[in-house]
């Protein structure tokens, strides 16, 4: 397993300053974030280390340089809106530009690129198939002709009031994820497994590894506490941060010696990137890199050959 951290918490440094970073804490890889330029309302989004507007085979040589000179891969490009969304409009812009993430990918090397299925927070599941089939299945196809993996990531998206019944992103749950690979059973198709998201559903979050272990490609070292107490007086109704903390690994639920164990019983041999959405960490740059610091000196204990510092 390779260890990095996801661009998105570093939205003030260059692509140059991020991987400079990255090199010189010794982390391996890191995953570029790839929104289009401009502002975004949610928080994490709208950070763009990877203008793939028009990314063209030069522009890839030029990063790949760059990344080989600090001795740093690309785990995958991010990029993590809503393409099922209501308006078919705004889902058309959305899944134009998963493409344009999905053939730079391709011009890198990289050929993974993680995002989120999206939803039609105010539908159920079963209604939200259709337009899933309609949108994912010539996704897929599109990326498989280019050689480049889809990872999903399990974040049901449902955490403000515009989020609300449903969330945004529908790929939440084992049950959902089986159904999605039964529709689209390729090979190029899989998860961008992220623990923290099952804790606060009350999901045990090791038992699905056994399950998909072939369809992860790319794991989000991200951890929640949840608080007991809110939770006996919201209940499960409630919405979610009012009763979990998104933490950094370690300070969280999550039991993440256990987790990586069974990851390397099953054979997963990819990344491992450290997603920071940690308020208590969030007050300055320079807290925020003391966050992938100390995840990173965390983490390390359960990885082979990668000492603490």
């Amino acid at each position: 397993m390779k260890l990095g951290f996801v661009s998105a918490i570093l939205p003030d440094l260059s692509l140059e300053e991020v991987v400079r970073f990255a090199g010189d804490e010794g982390f391996e890889c890191v995953e570029l974030m790839c929104w289009p330029k401009g502002k975004a309302e949610r928080r994490y989004a709208g950070v763009t280390h990877l203008d793939v507007a028009n990314f063209r085979k030069s522009d890839a040589n030029r990063v790949n340089e760059l990344m080989q000179s600090a001795g740093v891969e690309i785990s995958g490009l991010g990029y993590y809106p809503n393409p099922l969304a209501p308006s078919r409009a705004e889902a058309k812009v959305y899944i134009n530009h998963i493409k344009k993430v999905i053939s730079a990918s391709a011009l890198l090397g990289v050929n993974i690129v993680n995002t989120f299925i999206g939803r039609d927070w105010t539908k159920s599941v079963d209604d939200n198939w259709p337009q899933f089939e309609k949108v994912w299945k010539p996704l897929v196809k599109f990326a498989e002709d280019k050689g480049v993996r889809i990872g999903i990531e399990n974040c049901p998206m449902l955490f403000t009031k515009d989020e609300w019944p449903g969330g945004k992103n529908l790929a939440h749950c084992p049950a959902v994820w089986r159904h999605m690979f039964e529709e689209i059973p390729s090979k190029n198709f899989g998860l961008n497994f992220d623990p923290s998201h099952l804790i606060w559903q009350r999901i045990d979050y090791v038992r699905p590894i056994w399950e998909f272990a072939k369809r992860i490609f790319h794991v989000h070292a991200k951890d929640a506490r949840i608080d007991k107490e809110r939770l006996d007086e919201v209940g499960i109704l409630g919405t979610p941060l009012q009763f979990h903390t998104p933490k950094l690994p370690g300070l969280g639920d999550v039991n993440w010696g256990r987790l990586l164990s069974v990851l390397s019983d099953v054979g997963y041999k990819g990344p491992v990137c450290i997603e920071v959405e940690d308020r208590a960490y969030e007050a300055t740059l320079e807290t925020r890199k003391a966050a992938l610091q100390q995840s990173g000196r965390f983490l390390k204990q359960f990885l082979p050959g990668k000492p603490a510092a």
